[in-house]
């Protein structure tokens, strides 16, 4: 004589093994359709826009970073006071994030518009395409991002013999660039 429920082990089995393969390929289904997703965002998303010429870039971006960073080797940045208002500071010594941190936040930044550096599509100020594709633009914003973390590294340190070394890279790093794409007649800048 068979148990009672006996004849409906097999049953069971079988639902709990149609369970498990059904929140298996749920499973499998979500990972794969979230991985496509991914995909198609990242497929989709917006080409970067330029915006500024070459000569704006560099006024309004590595032209002020950088004199943070110069200024570092002649006068300590924990000596500048605060502004009255350090929310407010045109100085980026002086503002709320000012001292060393403004010489720290200054160098990672000019590491980090060295990249904006390479997006096709900018002009020089003449109307010219930045030649981002000849090797020597390569390298030349290779040095700029190097000289950006050499001075990112002295000033951590807080050290201004340091930021006079890392002044001298900056020096390079910007000097190789500017005699061959900019010390011309500015018709023949970025040739």
């Amino acid at each position: 004589m068979a148990l009672e429920g006996s004849e409906n082990i097999p049953m069971s089995r079988a639902v709990l093994a149609l369970l498990v393969v059904s929140a298996m390929s749920t499973s499998l289904i979500d990972r794969a359709l979230a991985q496509s997703s991914a995909r198609g965002a990242a497929a989709t998303a917006p080409a970067m826009r330029v915006e500024a010429n070459l000569a704006q870039l560099m006024r309004g971006t590595l032209y002020p970073e950088s004199n943070v960073v110069f200024a570092a080797q002649d006068q300590n940045p924990a000596d500048v006071p605060h502004a009255k208002d350090p929310s407010m500071a045109t100085d980026p010594l002086a503002s709320q994030y000012g001292k060393w941190e403004a010489v720290e936040n200054n160098a990672l930044a000019i590491a980090e518009v060295a990249n904006l550096l390479t997006l096709p599509g900018r002009k020089c100020s003449n109307g010219l395409d930045v030649p981002v594709t000849n090797p020597d633009w390569a390298k030349f914003v290779q040095g700029l991002r190097e000289a950006g973390m050499t001075a990112y590294a002295s000033a951590q340190t807080k050290n201004q013999d340091k930021m006079t070394d890392a002044a001298d890279v900056m020096t390079t790093a910007c000097k190789n660039c500017h005699d061959k794409y900019r010390e011309k007649k500015p018709a023949d800048r970025c040739k």
